[in-house]
């Protein structure tokens, strides 16, 4: 699943990935994975990413704080 919102505050900075990996001292490729939800961050790179772009992090990777696919909130329904 992409993380769409991390592609449209990228380039609204006009930022390339590696111009924003080299300013959150990450590598281009995790940026990239981040991007297209290949990957999960950790603590420290959601806080980079909270603090470059002034956003919440829940706002930023939604889809690893809010699941719309638990099964055990479809079983009770």
């Amino acid at each position: 699943m992409e993380r769409e919102i991390l592609l449209h505050l990228r380039k609204k900075h006009n930022l390339t990935q590696q111009e924003l990996a080299r300013s959150l001292g990450i590598s281009t490729v995790y940026v990239r994975k981040l991007e297209k939800g290949v990957v999960n961050p950790g603590r420290v790179t959601l806080i980079k990413y909270e603090k470059f772009f002034d956003k919440d992090m829940k706002k930023m990777f939604p889809d690893l704080f809010f699941s719309a696919n638990d099964k055990k909130l479809i079983k009770n329904a």
